[in-house]
């Protein structure tokens, strides 16, 4: 059974060629590009093959350029143009379809990219099968808690103004999933953990343009296609302000990153010991009193 289509990637890539063309806004991929480098800086080996599998923009690239953990870095970016952008070697890949052969990769990187995948667990499982045992699996999404503000004002006009409301806001990943899918996946070890912050605009509108120069406006496959009401954005615009203003009348808007961690089982890795293993009793590292069960043995 396929994956349900509810990112049209196609419009995707069009959009963020747009974006790049136009100068594009950089600064939540450089957040997440300069975290991924000090996260890969504590890890205590090297990478000798590579891939950044999607990340929109050269900023990861730029930020791995020279780091003694990274040897060769791949750029697997499906659109001429945007590969174009990246300084090192680059190839035709859609992270939904890898090619990769089994077992070739040391390691695969992805920065705000995989939110927009149409199968996230059979992209997980590629990458899993790309990687070598012991191969390191790191990636940013971006999370459920991302534009919050914009969805519920967009919900609450769109409810008054036009009877009902219409997918203005891509749905994002719930970490609570995360972990999981990286076991479904194949992963050992399995890290996810949360990243969340606030920027502010003067409105919600120089939020939208942010928005537009990222690429990052509405790529679903099922969003309305006639042009928004003056009169819904205007209301979606006083929604917004009343709730989610700050004294200074500057706006709020969150973004949240999910970060996934997962190698690729190894014997070297550490592994979990076996039921009934134990030498040490439980209760006597707490120095409490064991009390037993009705029917528990002795």
């Amino acid at each position: 059974m396929s994956a349900p289509l509810v990112f049209d990637r196609a419009l995707l890539r069009t959009r963020r060629r747009r974006a790049v063309a136009g100068g594009a806004e950089m600064f939540l991929l450089e957040r997440a590009a300069d975290e991924m480098a000090e996260r890969l800086a504590v890890v205590l080996r090297h990478f000798d093959l590579a891939v950044d599998l999607g990340t929109p923009g050269d900023a990861l690239a730029r930020s791995l350029a020279g780091s003694p953990k990274v040897g060769t870095l791949i750029a697997a970016e499906p659109d001429p143009h945007l590969r174009l952008a990246h300084p090192g070697p680059a190839v035709a890949v859609d992270a939904e379809a890898s090619p990769f052969a089994p077992g070739s990769l040391d390691l695969v990187v992805s920065a705000l990219s995989l939110q927009a995948v149409n199968d996230l667990p059979g992209t997980l499982v590629q990458v899993c099968r790309a990687l070598r045992p012991d191969g390191l699996f790191l990636a940013v999404l971006l999370g459920g808690a991302t534009l919050t503000e914009l969805r519920q004002s967009f919900a609450e006009a769109e409810a008054e103004r036009d009877g009902g409301i219409s997918p203005r806001v891509a749905p994002f990943a719930d970490v609570r999933d995360m972990g999981s899918l990286l076991q479904r996946a194949g992963f050992a070890l399995p890290v996810t953990d949360v990243d969340r912050f606030t920027v502010r605009y003067a409105s919600p509108f120089a939020l939208m343009a942010d928005l537009r120069r990222m690429g990052a406006t509405n790529p679903l496959v099922e969003r309305r296609r006639v042009p928004l009401r003056r009169a819904t954005l205007m209301r979606m615009a006083d929604i917004y302000a009343a709730r989610f203003s700050d004294p200074d009348g500057r706006v709020r808007a969150t973004f949240e990153f999910v970060w996934l961690s997962g190698w690729v089982p190894h014997e070297s890795q550490q592994q979990p010991l076996k039921p009934g293993s134990a030498k040490t009793r439980l209760a006597d590292a707490l120095g409490t009193v064991e009390v037993k069960l009705p029917g528990e043995g002795k």
